[in-house]
C-alpha cells in the first residue's frame, strides 16, 4: 500500500490537491470542485508538478494560501502492474482508504492543455462507498488537526482563530 492525501488549499482559487505515492514521489493533480464519491459527477483534475513524500505532512500557511490536509489515508492500483505505467497511458483506477474516501476511484487523461500540462477526469465508481449527492464542502475539516481554513489563516496572521 501508498500514501494517499488530499489538501484543501486556498490560494487565488480554491481547490483541492490529490496526491498519490508513486515511485517514491507524490504524483499529483490540481481538484477544483474536489473529489466526491458521488459516482454522476466527473471532477476536472489538472496534473501540476510531483512532489517529495514528505510535502503531504504539510498544513499551514503557504504564500498567500493556507492548506489543511482534507483527508488522507492509502492507496493501492485495483489491477496488477505499474501505477505509474498505468498513469503514463492516461488511465488509473485504484482504491482509496481515507477518513473521508473511500472506495475505487478512476484518473483518466481526457487531452494537453495549451499550458502543455496533462488534463484528467477524476470519477468515482459505484460501489459499496459511493453516496449520491456527496459535496466534499460539506466536510472542511483536517482529519489531522481537525482546523478549518479560515482557522489556519487566522492562525498564521497572529489572529485568534473564530
Amino acid at each position: 500500500m501508498a500514501i494517499f492525501v488530499v489538501q484543501r488549499h486556498r490560494a487565488r482559487r480554491l481547490h483541492y490537491d490529490l496526491r498519490l505515492e508513486v515511485g517514491g514521489v507524490l504524483a499529483s493533480w490540481a481538484v477544483p470542485k474536489g473529489p466526491t464519491l458521488d459516482p454522476a459527477v466527473r471532477r476536472a483534475a489538472f496534473q501540476v508538478e510531483d512532489h517529495t513524500l514528505e510535502h503531504g505532512d504539510f498544513e499551514g500557511a503557504l504564500g498567500r494560501g493556507d492548506v489543511i490536509i482534507w483527508d488522507n489515508g492509502t492507496w493501492v492500483p485495483a489491477e496488477p502492474g505499474d501505477p505509474a505505467a498505468a498513469l503514463e497511458a492516461g488511465e488509473l483506477h485504484f482504491d482509496v482508504y481515507g477518513r473521508k474516501l473511500r472506495g475505487r476511484f478512476v484518473l483518466l487523461r481526457t487531452r494537453t492543455g495549451r499550458d502543455g500540462k496533462p488534463e484528467w477526469l477524476l470519477l468515482h465508481k459505484r460501489d459499496e462507498y459511493a453516496v449520491d449527492g456527496w459535496d466534499p464542502e460539506e466536510h472542511p475539516r483536517s482529519v489531522v488537526s481537525g482546523r478549518t481554513n479560515e482557522e489556519v489563516a487566522a492562525e498564521a496572521d497572529g489572529r485568534p482563530p473564530a
